[in-house]
């Protein structure tokens, strides 16, 4: 048995991770808040695999169309008025980050990551369902698809393949589905799959391969020893160890702070819609571009989700975040209409998102052994699999096959 590792949380990253350390031969202890049974970020989502977004979430114009969106509650994006310190800090950086040459500079990174993981779903030998049949960018006006017919040759550049598509052939790529549209963008590398299906499929891959996974398990601490973290330190006592990994979402920057250490995040709460009998069913995932909803097939299922609301970590409902995207959603396929969802309970996640859009992903130099793995906002389960490899790779000494400097945990120290 190899050194032993612990994982702080069990959501989609945490998992992946102790997956390519247990299959390396580690001893793993996972060690997350919730029960078993639970129903966090990495299970209500779209359930989508992206490498077409390769743009950060801070890019020019973002500042100025977020501060449009949000004075309106129904909008794609809202920030909760309040007066925060960390809010206020995380906006700051956002805005530093949010530039031509940053973006530049990252694009090329989260496009090596996402076909890492893309690569990465195709290999990890598990039952999950994955569908390989790309996404589409849906645009209603010609002035959205002429933007994303621009990103198209951006992305066709950094040899991720894009095709632009008229009304007439995007109607022919999905025929199974009515779309009210102008044209498309059609990404034949993007997939989807059912993100509760992929958990449960890891989960049992665990059990198998001997990791510890401690559930309803609060974490209380850290027992240190130089530059060393010795122990965790948690409601169900000590667990020790030779690595540590942050992985737990949008409460890792709390533990963060104990540990010394500077992660900005904010909590960026999504709202999806599962409607279990629709009345027409796409094969293709797809993004409604101006209204940013995303639209998933899953399991004869449909999903329909969207927005970005920063109000700390409430995981409560608001309603009218929900009726933003019923109201949205029938302008792109009129075949539905906002009634089809009265009875539909909507599901809330937080994402962990943080100020310059790029995941925390690397060793720490304040801690010998202490390894982040967060921060991957909308991206967690697109990600996750690269995420954990790498992590794997860092954890045994291994060159990462993705540059990380721009993912440095310490980049806002």
């Amino acid at each position: 048995m190899g050194k032993h590792i612990t994982i702080l949380g069990a959501g989609v990253i945490g998992l992946s991770t102790a997956l390519y350390c247990a299959r390396r031969g580690m001893k793993v202890t996972v060690i997350d808040q919730k029960p078993r049974q639970r129903d966090g970020c990495s299970f209500g989502n779209a359930g989508m695999i992206v490498p077409s977004h390769f743009i950060p979430l801070a890019a020019p114009g973002m500042v100025k169309l977020g501060l449009k969106w949000m004075w309106n509650p129904e909008s794609p994006f809202y920030i909760k008025p309040r007066l925060n310190l960390d809010l206020m800090t995380w906006g700051l950086e956002f805005w530093k980050a949010a530039t031509k040459d940053r973006v530049n500079a990252a694009a090329p990174v989260l496009r090596d990551l996402s076909l890492l993981s893309r690569q990465c779903y195709d290999e990890i030998g598990l039952d999950f369902g994955l569908v390989k049949k790309g996404l589409l960018m849906l645009c209603k006006k010609q002035q959205a698809l002429d933007e994303e017919a621009h990103m198209a040759e951006t992305a066709n550049a950094l040899g991720i393949p894009a095709q632009v598509l008229d009304a007439k052939a995007t109607a022919a790529l999905d025929p199974a589905v009515t779309m009210d549209v102008c044209g498309s963008v059609f990404f034949p590398k993007d997939c989807h799959l059912a993100p509760g299906r992929f958990i449960t499929a890891v989960e049992a891959e665990l059990l198998k391969l001997g990791v510890e996974m401690l559930w309803e398990t609060e974490v209380r601490g850290f027992k240190v020893e130089g530059g060393d973290l010795k122990a965790v330190s948690t409601s169900k006592g000590q667990v020790e160890s030779q690595e540590v990994v942050l992985c737990s979402g949008v409460w890792s920057a709390e533990m963060a702070k104990e540990l010394d250490l500077k992660l900005p995040m904010q909590a960026g709460k999504g709202y999806t819609l599962t409607l279990t009998n629709p009345k027409q069913l796409p094969e293709l995932c797809s993004i409604c571009t101006e209204a940013r909803l995303a639209v998933t097939p899953m399991d004869g299922a449909l999903r329909v989700g969207g927005t970005m609301e920063m109000a700390g970590t409430d995981e409560s409902i608001t309603p009218r975040r929900v009726r933003g995207i019923t109201r949205a959603f029938p302008d792109y396929f009129p075949a539905f209409n906002e009634c089809d969802f009265a009875d539909v309970k909507p599901w809330s996640g937080l994402r962990p998102v943080s100020p310059d859009g790029m995941p925390y992903i690397g060793r720490t130099q304040r801690w010998k052994n202490l390894t982040v793995a967060t921060g991957h906002a909308m991206m967690g389960l697109s990600l996750a699999p690269a995420t954990g490899r790498i992590i794997a790779d860092v954890l045994s000494g291994e060159n990462s096959p993705v540059a990380l400097e721009l993912m440095s945990p310490d980049r806002f120290a």
